[in-house]
């Protein structure tokens, strides 16, 4: 069992090291440790930031300072934190796979040496753990893309990346929340905002939940585009599990 180590990160912030290997294991300990810290409200915390193998915990040193956040944290990591506390989510994506909507799905499939729908039935058959958010407001980190659908980036990035495209990059897959500009290959959209500013919990989920892409028709597509415009729109949630 690997030793967690606590580091100062400046003069209020703290990183709990949960380990070096990428791993679900590793991540369901930060996932399960964020939700006990929730239920624990302590004293002076401000946010918590997961990583892939940590976590940033930043605090008010006017409430706490860094000698007994640390003895609290201390003992809080001592405990035996059940997966129970920290219950999975899993996020039913809808994607029109290929075409207009992922103009790059035919240059995975000849990478890979598949069909396109070969490509399509790899890519919607895993629930995909979000490590982290990060690089745009709602950015997934997923871990657990294919190796057969490996792609390499774009030679090229595109200057303008649709929101809600959803693409691969080397060995990770994920969806841009925003306009932006990247270099991953595109091979769908959906028309799910994983990111909306107006919402009252802007960014959809949150480290420690799973995405599941569902490929969707293009009529199935536009309707629910249309269900989102109106707000009338409720994501698919499951308990991972069951």
């Amino acid at each position: 069992m690997e030793e967690m180590k606590i580091h100062t990160a400046g003069d209020s912030s703290v990183l709990i090291e949960f380990g070096q290997e990428i791993s679900p294991k590793i991540n369901a300990k930060i996932t399960a440790f964020v939700h006990l810290m929730k239920a624990q409200h302590v004293e002076g915390v401000k946010d918590m930031i997961p990583a892939f193998t940590s976590l940033l915990i930043n605090y008010d040193p006017r409430v706490v300072n860094y000698s007994a956040l640390k003895e609290r944290l201390e003992k809080l990591l001592k405990l035996e934190v059940s997966q129970e506390t920290a219950p999975s989510r899993i996020f039913d994506i809808p994607v029109c796979y290929g075409g207009e909507y992922g103009p790059d799905l035919e240059n995975i499939a000849m990478h890979a040496n598949l069909s396109t729908q070969e490509v399509i039935d790899i890519h919607s058959s895993e629930d995909y753990l979000i490590y982290m958010l990060g690089f745009l407001p709602g950015f997934s980190y997923l871990g657990g893309l294919d190796e057969r659908i490996h792609t390499p980036r774009l030679a090229n990035p595109r200057i303008k990346i649709p929101a809600g495209s959803v693409g691969i990059g080397g060995s990770q897959t994920g969806i841009y929340p925003l306009d932006s500009p990247g270099g991953w290959q595109l091979l769908g959209l959906t028309p799910v905002k994983t990111y909306d500013p107006n919402r009252e919990i802007p960014i959809l989920f949150e480290a420690g939940d799973y995405i599941h892409f569902v490929p969707v028709t293009e009529k199935d597509f536009l309707e629910i585009k249309e269900q989102v415009n109106q707000g009338t729109y409720e994501c698919v949630i499951r308990q991972k599990g069951v």
